[in-house]
């Protein structure tokens, strides 16, 4: 990928500031900032709202960087930073549009996203395979572990060796078999050089620079480091995700941010479903273990799915004693019949924790079948709390969301605004969602709420002195150019305490509102489930009959 291009979006990029003004106008936890332009109309934007801010704080140890835009040619140069949630589903950090392409312009990025999720440093980060992107993570994120995007580097294979794909149809089996199956570095290195020499394609310099970056893109460098990717898309490396369908090559600036509006609310949509589903249904248990069934009562749906494939597994992967120097013993795991691919499992039965050669668990946070085949042996039945990752759970957004600043300072006093929004924000979720499940819950929920609404009503009433608040600030000065009269202030006189508490009463109004719509929208879904029964019985007491006849 190549970089340094300027970009225009010339009378639209206007429309986007009119748009990310009064979003923060209505939210005053909305972000957003225009990197230093003299017209807006080539300064880089940056912006995130409450919701992708407070889903950082639960989910912020993996990022993706998407950048499909330059790849894929888009009119719009819209990136953003994703993340991936306790269902596996991806999450929104942040969006981008980059008009201006160069090493200062991505270091700008980085560090206003950095600053936006209160510069809390992620563990790890997938990027595109380039080199402004690279320097750019190098200096903002100097401890995170950078990877990148192995599907990109596929597809640049298949520019650069061309010639190759055609005359021999096997070398793209055999070349991502080297890359996704190699178990050891050793194993990788053998089967790579092996594979130059076959094809007589050593002195290829495109192959001879990705070799030389192969600790940031093929899997057997980066076992030891948490990206959790294989919940979203089984590891292909896609970084196309959250806006997947919604932003195109054809899409405008115009049609745009309603385009992010739609994916924004399609994934929540989704996120609730799967949390609907979760609560509400019981997996199928495939093995008598009580291990199984507290996976299951601890797990989302479709995390527990993965933690089961490998509980039953371990019924096909017997684990065999190999060496024992006291409190640690080494077991060798191998599947019946694979013994050229068995894996090494250490185990220090009076802490009851183990560490496996695969680095499965540090890779995506389920333990792997080599622990539970040993854990089976030694007869552990419950799964030791290091091995149960709290962001997989269905508890995984319990908890504070951000810790309150004591500092006084103008940034510290913003960030406060934010902390107050989000803890708001989650507890009436936990309301909203609750509330929907019963009839009988629904009227609780709905009438704390009220009595909530009466309290900050009574609040407002008292005038000043009564809370106190911070104007969120978005941006700065020079590099980041944004908000312009909203970005300094603290809330100083009565009437803005005031416009605050009137800003909180309308979440809860809204929160109201939202509750309604739950509960109708299960209704619906009760009388439909019903209506089926009724036709379904009637069309066996039609069968009856018609074989009594």
């Amino acid at each position: 990928m190549s970089g340094g291009r300027q970009r225009t979006l010339g009378g639209g990029g206007q429309h986007v500031l009119d748009y990310l003004k009064r979003m923060q106008a209505e939210n005053p936890a909305f972000f957003y900032a225009v990197q230093s332009d003299s017209d807006h109309s080539s300064g880089n934007i940056f912006w995130a709202d409450a919701t992708a801010r407070m889903n950082y704080n639960y989910f912020k140890d993996a990022v993706i960087f998407d950048t499909t835009y330059r790849t894929n040619h888009y009119r719009v140069p819209f990136a953003s930073f994703i993340g991936i949630n306790h269902h596996g589903q991806p999450v929104l950090f942040g969006c981008a549009l980059i008009l201006n392409e160069s090493e200062s312009s991505f270091i700008w990025l980085f560090q206003t996203w950095l600053q936006a999720m209160s510069e809390r440093y992620p563990v790890s980060i997938t990027t595109d395979p380039d080199r402004l992107i690279q320097v750019a993570v190098a200096q903002v994120l100097p401890h995170t572990r950078h990877r990148f995007c192995k599907s990109t580097i596929f597809r640049e294979m298949k520019e650069k060796l061309g010639g190759l794909y055609t005359s021999h149809s096997t070398f793209e089996t055999e070349f991502k078999k080297c890359i996704n199956e190699s178990e050891t570095i050793d194993g990788f290195e053998s089967h790579w050089h092996s594979l130059l020499q076959r094809y007589y394609i050593m002195d290829n310099e495109w192959l001879q620079s990705m070799y030389n970056a192969r600790q940031q893109w093929v899997p057997v460098y980066m076992r030891d480091t948490f990206f959790g990717d294989f919940a979203v898309n089984e590891g292909s490396g896609s970084l196309t995700l959250f806006f997947d369908g919604f932003v195109t090559e054809a899409t405008t600036i115009q049609i745009l941010l309603k385009q992010y509006e739609k994916a924004v609310v399609s994934w929540h949509e989704k996120e609730l479903k799967a949390d609907f589903d979760t609560t509400n249904t019981m997996p199928i248990l495939k093995t008598p273990s009580p291990m199984e069934k507290q996976a299951a009562n601890l797990y989302t749906r479709r995390m527990f799915k993965k933690f089961q494939e490998e509980l039953v597994e371990t019924l096909a992967n017997p684990a065999t004693k190999i060496d024992d120097t006291g409190t640690v013993a080494t077991y060798r795991v191998a599947k019946f019949g694979e013994d050229h691919k068995a894996h090494a499992v250490n185990f220090n039965s009076s802490e009851a924790k183990a560490s496996c050669s695969c680095q499965m668990f540090e890779y995506s946070g389920i333990i792997c079948r080599h622990i539970l085949a040993v854990f089976r042996a030694k007869n552990v039945l419950t799964l030791p709390s290091p091995y149960i990752l709290k962001r997989w759970t269905r508890n995984a957004k319990t908890g504070a969301v951000l810790d309150e600043r004591s500092s006084d300072s103008p940034s510290n006093s913003r960030e406060s605004v934010t902390v107050r929004y989000n803890n708001l924000r989650q507890e009436a979720i936990k309301y909203v969602e609750e509330g929907a499940k019963s009839i009988h819950i629904y009227n609780v929920a709905m009438k704390a709420l009220q009595e909530a609404a009466k309290k900050v009503a009574s609040m407002k009433n008292q005038g000043s002195g009564a809370m106190h608040g911070s104007s969120l600030a978005n941006g700065g000065s020079q590099e980041m150019h944004a908000t312009e009269e909203n970005q300094t202030a603290v809330f100083q006189s009565a009437d803005e305490k005031e416009k605050k508490i009137h800003e909180l009463s309308a979440e809860l109004d809204s929160t109201n509102q939202r509750c309604e719509v739950y509960r109708a929208n299960l209704l619906a879904v009760l009388r439909d489930m019903e209506e089926q029964k009724l036709k379904l019985s009637v069309k066996v007491q039609s069968a009856r009959l018609s074989l009594k006849e």
